[in-house]
């Protein structure tokens, strides 16, 4: 009994710091702004990757980083990934191609995170800005702690996800549980 007990309060605690980052704009000016995949429909971005590209957009536009980096393998597409969609999307808005960087490559964060260090590390890099769903962020920002990389949080405002108040409990509790594991040394 008292092992669920603890479960329970680890899992809550977890929850309730996912839920605390998700609302925290950390944003201020780094080397690189890392974006998160998400989801592409035949070279268009979804609905929630198209927040968080936006989103990137506009600290870029902000003058907040130099650099952008989007993120994101195929999972399965023989045609695009994630990343390579990402950098179109990004182009087509008007920044120039030179300043993003496709990391394409990846199928999960925590490939996201190490490959995206490697990279800003090879350029001189020590922070980013990583953006994404807010539900994400703490994860996000837990796995580049592990690698060194200082890392501000920034949660696209526009996130279809964290609009919808079940959705967004449903993956605030499925972070919670990776994030377990991560504690316990397991990585994905």
């Amino acid at each position: 009994m008292l092992l669920v007990v603890a479960l329970v309060l680890t899992e809550h605690s977890l929850y309730t710091a996912i839920r605390q980052q998700a609302t925290r704009d950390e944003a201020r000016p780094a080397d690189a702004i890392v974006v998160f995949g998400a989801a592409q429909y035949n070279g268009t971005p979804s609905p929630v990757f198209k927040a968080r590209l936006d989103h990137a957009f506009e600290l870029e536009e902000g003058g907040q980083a130099p650099t952008l980096v989007t993120t994101g393998g195929s999972g399965g597409d023989p045609k695009f990934t994630e990343g390579g969609v990402g950098r179109d999307y990004l182009v087509q808005r008007g920044v120039a191609a030179a300043k993003i960087l496709a990391e394409t490559q990846s199928e999960t964060t925590y490939d996201s995170v190490r490959v995206v260090t490697r990279l800003l590390r090879q350029r001189g890099a020590k922070s980013c800005i990583a953006v994404s769903d807010g539900f994400h962020l703490y994860r996000i920002k837990l796995m580049f702690a592990s690698q060194g990389l200082k890392t501000y949080a920034s949660p696209a405002p526009l996130s279809p996800i964290e609009a919808d108040p079940i959705s967004r409990s449903l993956h605030s509790l499925r972070e919670a549980f990776i994030c377990s594991l991560w504690y316990l040394g397991i990585r994905r």
